[in-house]
């Protein structure tokens, strides 16, 4: 019946109707009206339909009503990915987003301007949200408060501004005491105007209590600890070995050369390669990826479950699978000395890194060699020895950085940032952090995985199959505007942003420049945020018409969707595609926000401790942004940005000079501006807003610098969170920034 009423609906002389007159114009049968009325509210539930005066009933659209899932900052503003695709991001100004929560699914009414005379490139849409569709999140982790006549929860969620008001806690398993951690489950919040309320249903402890920390996280972002039963039966149901009925239809690669290369700490393989010279100017190339699909079958407990996680999720302490060890670790892990089932793509590539051809297939390997990448990059740094699989290595690294640079050739962006990882005793206490660079070795798998997925995505689009897809959109003209500016008040040059040839100009250049890494976030900012579709829209920071996900479906439901599109004769509707695509990518979103939260937990806690103990650690920094009130810094050595404020500065007083974004001391003369190195040790750390405050070191004297640059547009710039190393997706290169995973 849905199909009828949008054919009603989108017809040119169609005259807004209530249910009634819809009812006759479909001809529908009296006896079912209610069945009718019943559709109509499960549309405008969704955000499909809208019910203007009269309750006569007209497509969200027509209405300027557009559906989608906000995204909240810290600043309180939302920002709207609208379900339909091809639709530009709305921008919710924090005054019009209503009771919304981050992630919600909300209808959003698009103001539309006159247009008039106005010459040049429109700004970003905006626009208020009228309803809330969908609740992602109904319970919120936060500190128990107590006023003088009501108790109240602080969120963690630093993007959630209102405390929650909630009723003395009961039979909820221990006694509350002020500033514990619980758990509130939210009832209806009608008006922004008040506090929303809850009841707290589970009292987590004291937040400095053992592990308290980490279940704050699980309980925030909805993580599981365990499998449901049904799920684990069928995962023990399949064995631990490979049988002979298995390989049927695969062709057996199990006397070639194959290796693994991964992590130190990895324990789920879910790629392999192997690499043989097919003539004097080719090579074939085989990629193995794990094959998930064989062992977890559409509607079955375990699809079921891998769908409602979406992902694996990487905290800094423990690992939450998106199927079971008895499947991520064992049985589909491409182990050596083991045989496993792969679907693998078998290249013929010149040595320049052009493809001849490629082939998809079924396979079985044995794995002759499991490399961490510290052990491939021992073996790069030496010359090439006897070993024929060490030969094979550095022969592997030769055609990836020929890749490489062919990749970048054809305009791919060079968007990543150094990574950290944090390493925790066995109490889970931080001992170090340590950083991790996109070395060669990590190129070398990198560069294979980007050639599957790309021709993984064109066999996809040639063979017309609905698929999910991973797409990276074309960043808001506005935005490149915006950005251009910033970069040329800093006497920096930089052309037209539109083409993709200086952008990279201007990627070279920063990466020469002492205020580069602070003008980088700031491009990295103007980016959209990588997700899935069903359709091929492209992914910009990688440069490819053709692209999606195939190379990890150990730890992501996408991988598998299209591992299914690609071998499977029985397709999946589209329909289910698409809302499947929308959730793995909230999913993605929120493992995302879990990791990133998790690491924060522990860094605050050793701050903390630092500050308890007086024993201040000093940290290189650069200034990323400069204010009347301080300086935004970012500190690579703790993988985080924090301010410095004013009232930290006891060399001098420092005047803010708007007009060039200087902060200038009155008695030293002494500038701060963007893109300085400094070093600064933590002030404060303030666990509620999940902020810190770090003060510069006395050994960072002041001294006096001429004032030659020009204003700079006064934005907050944070760095994009770092990603999890020993986990970061292979294939592909924009990992983790602001708003363009």
């Amino acid at each position: 019946m849905s199909e009828r009423i949008f054919s009603l609906l989108g017809r040119k002389d169609y005259i807004p109707a209530d249910s009634e007159e819809l009812m006759r114009r479909l001809r529908v049968p009296p006896h079912r009206h209610l069945e009718l009325q019943a559709v109509l509210d499960e549309l405008e539930q969704a955000g499909s339909l809208a019910r203007i005066k009269g309750s006569r009933y007209v497509q969200s659209f027509e209405a300027d009503l557009i559906s989608g899932r906000i995204r909240m900052d810290r600043a309180g503003r939302g920002f709207l990915q609208p379900d339909e695709a091809g639709l530009k991001e709305i921008v919710i100004p924090e005054s019009a987003t209503g009771t919304a929560l981050h992630e919600d699914r909300v209808l959003v009414r698009r103001e539309t301007k006159p247009k008039g005379l106005r010459t040049g490139t429109p700004g970003p849409d905006s626009g208020v949200v009228v309803r809330i569709l969908e609740r992602r999140r109904t319970q919120i982790v936060g500190t128990l408060q107590r006023g003088q006549r009501f108790s109240y929860v602080v969120p963690d969620d630093p993007r959630i501004p209102h405390d929650i008001y909630v009723p003395e806690p009961r039979d909820v398993g221990r006694r509350a005491q002020v500033g514990d951690k619980v758990v509130v489950e939210l009832r209806e919040w009608l008006s922004r105007n008040t506090n929303p309320e809850g009841e707290v249903v589970e009292v987590l402890g004291a937040p400095d209590a053992a592990g308290v920390d980490m279940l704050s996280v699980l309980r925030q972002y909805d993580l599981p600890l365990h499998f449901p039963k049904l799920v684990l039966q069928e995962a023990n149901a399949v064995g631990s070995t490979i049988q002979a009925r298995d390989l049927s239809g695969r062709q057996d690669c199990r006397r070639h050369r194959v290796i693994t290369i991964d992590p130190d700490d990895a324990k789920d393989f879910d790629d392999a390669i192997s690499l043989e010279r097919a003539s004097p100017g080719q090579w074939r190339l085989w990629v193995h990826i794990a094959d998930v699909s064989h062992y977890v079958k559409p509607g079955s407990a375990l699809d079921h479950e891998a769908r409602k996680r979406g992902n694996s999720t990487y905290l800094v302490d423990r690992v939450i699978p998106m199927l079971p060890e008895a499947l991520s670790n064992e049985l589909c892990s491409l182990k050596p000395n083991v045989d496993r089932l792969t679907k693998c793509v078998e290249f013929l590539v010149s040595t320049d890194g052009r493809v001849v051809n490629a082939k998809f297939y079924s396979a079985v390997i044995h794995s002759q060699r499991r490399f961490t990448y510290r052990e491939v990059l021992a073996i790069l740094q030496r010359k090439s020895a006897s070993d024929p699989i060490e030969q094979m290595v550095h022969q592997a690294h030769e055609l990836a950085q020929n890749l490489r640079r062919a990749r970048f050739k054809a305009g791919s962006l060079e968007l990543d940032f150094p990574e950290t990882k944090i390493r925790l005793d066995e109490q889970g206490h931080l001992t170090r952090i340590e950083k991790v660079e996109n070395d060669v070795s990590h190129q070398l798998i990198e560069e294979f995985m980007l050639l599957a997925n790309e021709a993984v995505a064109s066999r996809l689009m040639h063979l017309h199959r609905p698929a999910v897809y991973r797409v990276h959109e074309e960043p808001d003209e506005a935005r490149l505007r915006d950005y251009r500016e910033e970069v040329l008040s800093h006497n920096v040059p930089c052309g037209n942003l539109r083409q993709r040839s200086e952008v990279q100009r201007l990627l070279l250049k920063l990466s020469s420049l002492p205020i580069g890494p602070a003008l980088k976030i700031g491009f990295l900012k103007s980016l959209m945020r990588a997700r899935y579709a069903v359709e091929p829209l492209g992914h910009y920071g990688l440069a490819k018409n053709k692209y999606t996900h195939f190379t990890s479906p150990i730890r992501r439901y996408a991988d598998l969707l299209v591992h299914r599109s690609l071998f499977d004769q029985k397709l999946s509707s589209p329909s289910m595609l698409k809302q499947t695509a929308e959730h793995i990518s909230t999913t993605e979103r929120n493992s995302a926000d879990a990791e990133r939260a998790s690491k924060d937990v522990k860094r605050f806690a050793y701050l903390n401790e630092q500050l308890k103990s007086g024993r201040l650690e000093r940290y290189p920094a650069f200034v990323t942004d400069v204010r009347n009130f301080g300086f935004f810094v970012d500190v690579p050595g703790l993988a985080m940005s924090g301010v410095v404020p004013l009232s930290t500065m006891e060399d001098d007083f420092y005047v803010f000079d708007a007009a060039r974004g200087l902060l200038v001391g009155r008695r030293t003369r002494r500038i701060i501006r963007l893109g300085d190195q400094i070093t600064v040790q933590v002030a404060k750390v303030d666990t509620f807003k999940k902020q810190v405050d770090f003060r510069l070191t006395k050994l960072d004297s002041p001294k006096a610098r001429p004032m030659t640059r020009p204003q700079h547009s006064g934005r907050a710039i944070e760095p994009p969170a770092a990603g999890k190393q020993s986990r970061v997706p292979r294939g592909e290169s924009v990992r983790r920034t602001r708003r363009g995973q």
